[in-house]
């Protein structure tokens, strides 16, 4: 009776498995063909062929730009160099990236980093918040911004047993931030169990120095977040079930889920048009050209606009859409004014006039 338990234990298991692995193929090997939708005046940003993870630009229009992330399972575009932040100025004509110096006393050689989130306090200084992976762990590193000088002063490094796998991050007091869990585990073949099995492990979690905890679960792969310019609400990228999730914020701050955005792509980092407060996303249009990376059939990109968040039925429409040609993998779109930066996780950046 016991073997015939185990045996039918074993074919249930093996059969869940197996609808999953099909699932999985079915969610993550595909590859969706974009119809070209592309602003009239783009060009291609010079100094930034390491790719830009994420950016983030002040109301002033200076830019923030991660390059150089080193993500286990994807390729590297410049495996021997640390990464950087770049600064550009949207106000100029024909914008400059420019990478900014880091003060002495920070580990520049281990630099990795990905998610980044500005603060400006009531005295008007800046503060640039980036998610590192110095040796492939995560920190939060707390930067001041010198406008002057075009440089970041070190000022602390933030670590927490909840601060594993971090992608993203939304700074909403002085170290005080939510950030999102991409894994649940650090290494590849488990990343790989997690993901055809769909554990939905992940996370978002709320960090401050006098309470850290866990404030949203369920997701299959938490990505890309920011906050609603009210700041009443919370906006997560689940990657891989290709969709984002609303929460509204409490003033305790924990989060409770209002509903779910369907997308239909790989949704990865979003940031919010302060002009018209709909959310930008950087999408993935066929995850597996970007898991099995060929230069000869590169992944496309798709930035997705979300009119309207709050409504029964949102208005998603493309601000752009490229089949590799120009733009590999992206990431993130930011906007200032009429000026659009679109980032990739391994290739160029664009900047485009609209």
């Amino acid at each position: 009776m016991g073997k015939l338990v185990a045996l039918t234990l074993l074919g249930a298991s093996l059969a869940l498995i197996g609808q999953r692995l099909v699932t999985f193929r079915q969610r993550i090997f595909t590859s969706r063909d974009v119809d070209p939708v592309e602003p009239q005046k783009c060009q291609l940003v010079e100094g930034l062929e390491a790719g830009s993870e994420d950016i983030d630009i002040l109301p002033s229009g200076l830019a923030f730009i991660s390059t150089g992330l080193k993500y286990p399972g994807l390729p590297k575009s410049v495996p021997d160099e640390p990464g950087y932040i770049f600064l550009m100025d949207m106000n100029e004509k024909n914008p400059q990236a420019q990478a900014l110096d880091i003060s002495d006393g920070f580990d520049k050689a281990s630099f990795n980093p990905h998610g980044i989130s500005t603060f400006i306090d009531k005295d008007h200084a800046v503060y640039l918040y980036v998610v590192n992976h110095p040796h492939m762990k995560s920190t939060v590193e707390i930067f001041k911004f010198e406008e002057k000088q075009r440089s970041l002063i070190h000022l602390k490094t933030i670590t927490h047993e909840l601060l594993e796998s971090v992608n993203d991050i939304v700074v909403v007091g002085p170290e005080q931030f939510y950030a999102t869990r991409d894994h649940y585990f650090s290494k590849f073949f488990l990343r790989l169990i997690e993901m055809i099995l769909d554990f939905q492990w992940t996370y978002v979690l709320f960090y401050s120095p006098k309470e850290v905890k866990v404030v949203a679960k369920g997701f299959s792969s938490a990505n890309g977040i920011t906050i609603s310019p009210d700041k009443k609400y919370i906006y997560v990228a689940d990657v891989t079930a290709q969709n984002i999730h609303v929460m509204k914020k409490h003033d305790n701050w924990d989060l409770t889920p209002l509903k779910v955005i369907q997308l239909a792509t790989f949704v990865d980092n979003l940031t919010i048009d302060p002009a018209t407060e709909d959310i930008l996303a950087g999408c993935h249009p066929n995850a597996k050209k970007l898991l099995n990376y060929n230069p000869e059939n590169p992944p496309g990109s798709e930035v997705l606009r979300i009119e309207n968040v709050l409504s029964e039925h949102p208005r998603i429409s493309t601000v752009y859409a490229n089949d590799g040609s120009v733009l590999q993998g992206s990431t993130v779109a930011s906007v200032y004014k009429k000026k659009l930066l679109i980032g990739t996780i391994f290739h160029k950046t664009l900047y485009c006039e609209f």
